[in-house]
C-alpha cells in the first residue's frame, strides 16, 4: 500500500492560513495530534505492537468501527490513519448525512479509484444511519471502493448490522487516564508558553472533572489560559466555582445504563457493599430513576440471597415503599440502606436454581394428574373412583411428617430445592435432611 500522504480534508475544514485565523481556532484543534505517534491514550492501537499499527506495517489496512466514548481522539485516528495509507480522506456525520451524501461519497470514491487512488471513508456517529442505510456500506467495502472507518459511542454489538460488523474490524478506544490528561495538559502550557494558573490539588480536580473526554479537558484549559495572565493559582474551590463539571457518561437507555446497573448487581453478590453503594450513587447521579433500581434490588433479593435471608425481601419490598412515600432525596438513604443489607446478607441462589429445575421438569411431563391420594373428594363419585384414598394427615402423624409421595404417579420423585448452609438456610437444609431420613425410613424414599 502506497504510503505518500494525500490531501486531507476533514470534518474542521482546511487548516487556516493566516497567524491569526490560527489564534482563533479552538486549543483542541489546535493541539490535533499531526501523526498517529502524537495520540494520547490509545497505545494498545496504535504502540509499536498495537493492532492499528501492525495493519499500517503490513500496508493492509482493514475497515475498522472505532468504539469509544467522546474526546478519546476517534476522528484524529481516522483522518491520520488515511494519511498513513495513502488514502484520500473523506468524512460524512450521520447526524447530518442522507442516502443521497452517501451516494455521492461511493461515487466520487469510484471514480478514484479508476484513477489509483484510494478512499478512506470515515464516518462519525456510524451508529445513527438506520439499518438499511448500513446495508448500503456493504458492496462498497466488499469491492474496496472504500476502506470504510465508522466511529461510534454505542456497543457496536446492538448499534450495528451483524452484516457490516462482520466485513470490518472493531477497535475498542479507552477513556484518557490520569497520565494522558496531563500529557495534554503539558503540550496546552507548551503552546500557551505559559503553565496554567492552578494549584497542584486543582490541576488534579481538572483531569477528575474532564472525566476521560480529552477534548473537554483542552475546552477548560482554554478558558483558564483566557484568565489575566497575572491570575493567582486557584485551588480546587475556586477551580470548581469558575467551571462546570463534565456530566457523567450515562444513558437511561443504551449500554451505559445496563453496565451500570449489572456492576450494581455483581458488587452486592460478592457481598461487596462499599463497590455496590458506588456503583448505586453512580446510577442516581447520572439521573437513573431510582424506582428501577429499587426493582431490580428486589430481583436480586428474591434471586441472590433468598431463604439465606428471608428478611431481604420484605425488607426490598419496605424501602421500596419507604422510596414511593419520601420521594428524592430522603428516599434514596433506605435504598442505600437496602443495598448495604443486601451486600452484607448471606448469599443463596437455591431457591432461583430449584425453581428454573422445576419449570423445566413441568414442561418435560406434560400434563401428569397429581397422586389420587392428595386429591379433594367433594361428590360421592370421586370417592369411589379413589380420590382422597389413603390420604395421610400430616398434622396427625409423627413428628408431624406422614413423609407420602406428592409428585404424580408415573414421575420419581425429584430433587430441586437443595439449601445451602448459609445463614437462614442452614436451618432449613437440617429440617429437610430430617425428613429425608423419616422417608427413607417409612419406606417413601
Amino acid at each position: 500500500m502506497a504510503k505518500t500522504p494525500a490531501p486531507a480534508a476533514d470534518l474542521f475544514g482546511e487548516a487556516p492560513a493566516t497567524a491569526e485565523a490560527e489564534a482563533a481556532r479552538p486549543l483542541a484543534d489546535r493541539l490535533r495530534p499531526r501523526v498517529l505517534v502524537e495520540v494520547v491514550g490509545q497505545d494498545h492501537l496504535l504502540g509499536e505492537a498495537g493492532a492499528i499499527a501492525r495493519m499500517l506495517a503490513r500496508g493492509s489496512l482493514a475497515s475498522l468501527i472505532l468504539w469509544g466514548p467522546p474526546g478519546v481522539g476517534k476522528t484524529t485516528i481516522a483522518r491520520l490513519l488515511a494519511e498513513a495509507a495513502g488514502l484520500r480522506f473523506t468524512a460524512l456525520s450521520a447526524v447530518f448525512s442522507g442516502v443521497a451524501d452517501l451516494k455521492r461519497a461511493f461515487d466520487e470514491a469510484r471514480a478514484r479509484k479508476s484513477n489509483g487512488q484510494g478512499t478512506l471513508l470515515f464516518v462519525d456517529e456510524i451508529h445513527r444511519f438506520n439499518r438499511a442505510q448500513q446495508d448500503g456500506f456493504l458492496p462498497v467495502v466488499e469491492d474496496g471502493t472504500v476502506t470504510l472507518v465508522g466511529a461510534t459511542t454505542e456497543n457496536p454489538s446492538f448499534a450495528l448490522n451483524g452484516a457490516l460488523l462482520s466485513r470490518c474490524q472493531v477497535m475498542v478506544l479507552k477513556r484518557l487516564d490520569d497520565a494522558a490528561l496531563d500529557l495534554l495538559l503539558d503540550r496546552a502550557e507548551a503552546l500557551a508558553e505559559r503553565a496554567l494558573p492552578l494549584l497542584p490539588e486543582a490541576r488534579g480536580t481538572l483531569r477528575a472533572m474532564a472525566d476521560g473526554d480529552g477534548r473537554y479537558l483542552l475546552n477548560m484549559a482554554e478558558q483558564l489560559f483566557a484568565l489575566p495572565p497575572r491570575t493567582a493559582p486557584m485551588d480546587t474551590a475556586a477551580l470548581s466555582t469558575l467551571l462546570a463539571k463534565r456530566a457523567a457518561l450515562y444513558d437511561k437507555d443504551r449500554e451505559e445504563h445496563y453496565n451500570l446497573i449489572s456492576a450494581l448487581h455483581k458488587s452486592m453478590r460478592g457481598s461487596d457493599p462499599d463497590a455496590a453503594l458506588y456503583w448505586f450513587a453512580r446510577m442516581l447521579t447520572g439521573g437513573e430513576d431510582p424506582r428501577f433500581i429499587a426493582r431490580r434490588l428486589t430481583r436480586f433479593a428474591a434471586e441472590d440471597v433468598g431463604m439465606a435471608d428471608p428478611r431481604a425481601l420484605p425488607l426490598a419490598i419496605a424501602a421500596w415503599e419507604t422510596y414511593e412515600r419520601l420521594g428524592s432525596p430522603e428516599g434514596e438513604l433506605a435504598l442505600a440502606q437496602l443495598v448495604v443489607h443486601l451486600a452484607t446478607a448471606p448469599k443463596s441462589n437455591a431457591v432461583y436454581a430449584a425453581f428454573g429445575a422445576a419449570m423445566r421438569a413441568a414442561k418435560e411431563t406434560g400434563s401428569l394428574m397429581p397422586p389420587a391420594h392428595i386429591l379433594n373428594a367433594p361428590t360421592k363419585l370421586m370417592q369411589e373412583i379413589g380420590y382422597g384414598a389413603g390420604y395421610q394427615y400430616d398434622h396427625d402423624a409423627e413428628e408431624g411428617f406422614s413423609g407420602q409421595d406428592y409428585f404424580p404417579d408415573g414421575m420419581r420423585r425429584q430433587a430441586f430445592y437443595r439449601p445451602t448452609d448459609r445463614g437462614a438456610e442452614a436451618a432449613v437444609a437440617e429440617r429437610m435432611a430430617q425428613w429425608d431420613a423419616l422417608r427413607r425410613k417409612r419406606g417413601r424414599g
